[in-house]
């Protein structure tokens, strides 16, 4: 079978000064992950109509979508708290439609960070602001200094779609999020845990492979751990399944 294409969206950084020009990026981990479980990524511009999203999940095997900035809150109905990081409508909305095409169509997809919170909005669920501030506990969840690094643990749920890929019930990750999952999405469960509470892990209750994670496997590249590349070769082989079905 050839390679697979999939989706991966990006943000955008727009131009402030003379001499300088707006940007459509992504970071390169998200790339070499998916590159090594072999797949072929295909960067989605933050600002895509909703026919534009479907046609770009017509075209491809998966969807991935990726960390960054906070969401608007008024996308799940809630006031701005202080702490909420300046949101990008455009992208919001770009990545809210291939949710739903990707839904619609029975799309694999894989969240990472954002993309998991991303997901439980676009699905009818709601996200705590800032962690730190709302839901304060022992366990530091912004650490970006330490984005290469494991810093606390994870409980996986036994029968997930999480537990088939990491092998694992308890894991160690990295953790660069100040906001997390407040109100879980109907169409979605919690499939692990911080030792705080803190949701680490959403996944669909039907047939539509979807699984998304709170910190951010392709980071951990320096300290490699069998479960980390192993998140990405389970959305590679969901994906393999979705094309076969389709042909």
């Amino acid at each position: 079978m050839p390679k697979l294409l999939v989706a991966l969206t990006a943000s955008s950084k727009t131009a402030t000064s003379p001499g300088k020009y707006s940007r459509v990026r992504v970071n390169e981990a998200y790339v070499r992950a998916l590159q090594s479980v072999g797949l072929v990524p295909i960067v989605i511009p933050p600002s895509l109509s909703p026919d534009d999203a479907r046609a770009v999940i017509a075209r491809v095997s998966g969807v991935v979508l990726s960390g960054g900035e906070d969401l608007d809150p008024a996308l799940y109905g809630a006031a701005r708290h202080p702490a909420t990081q300046k949101s990008k409508a455009a992208r919001d909305a770009t990545e809210v439609s291939l949710v739903e095409a990707a839904r619609d169509a029975r799309c694999p997809l894989l969240g990472i960070c954002r993309g998991l919170q991303l997901l439980n909005v676009a699905l009818g669920g709601t996200l705590v602001q800032d962690l730190g501030m709302l839901r304060p506990s022992e366990i530091a969840h912004a650490l970006e200094s330490s984005r290469m690094h494991r810093v606390h643990g994870v409980t996986v749920l036994s029968g997930s779609r999480l537990a088939a890929a990491t092998g694992d019930l308890v894991i160690e990750v990295n953790s660069f999020h100040h906001q997390g999952v407040d109100q879980l999405a109907p169409s979605l469960r919690a499939t692990a845990y911080a030792p705080d509470g803190v949701v680490e892990a959403v996944e669909t209750t039907d047939d539509w492979w979807t699984l998304a994670v709170q910190w951010h496997p392709e980071e951990l590249q320096q300290d490699a751990k069998p479960w980390d590349r192993a998140l990405f070769q389970a959305f590679a082989q969901a994906c393999e399944a979705a094309a076969a079905a389709h042909i």
